[in-house]
Formats: structure tokens, C-alpha cells, sequence
């Protein structure tokens, strides 16, 4: 597989996982879930973010 291709679909992957994670902690905030578990999903997403902003600097540092 190509390399753009192939980090494209990493990128994508990574971003829809943080999109998951926050929906999800959304959700059960809304239906007052427990609150451990939204500060969980929370901690999650930040850390899901976190690893997807390093992704995309790798990226774009080897593709110049």
C-alpha cells in the first residue's frame, strides 16, 4: 500500500476513534450516567487526540 494511502487511512481511523469516544462520553452525560465513567471516556479522548496529533506531525514530516 501506498504511504499517503496508508497514513491517510491511519489518520482517519485515529480521528474517528476520538469522534467515538467523545459521542459516547456525550451520550452518558446526557442520559446522567455515572459520572466515573464520563470522566473516564473523557481522560480517553484526551489521550486519543493526543496520539492522533502526533500521527499527523509524523505524516506531514515525512511526506516533506
Amino acid at each position: 500500500m501506498h504511504f499517503i494511502s496508508m497514513s491517510s487511512l491511519i489518520v482517519a481511523i485515529g480521528i474517528g476513534a476520538v469522534t467515538l469516544v467523545l459521542l459516547l462520553g456525550m451520550i452518558n452525560m446526557l442520559q446522567e450516567g455515572s459520572a466515573s465513567r464520563s470522566q473516564a471516556l473523557m481522560r480517553w479522548r484526551i489521550g486519543l487526540q493526543f496520539a492522533v496529533i502526533l500521527i499527523i506531525i509524523s505524516v506531514l514530516w515525512f511526506r516533506s
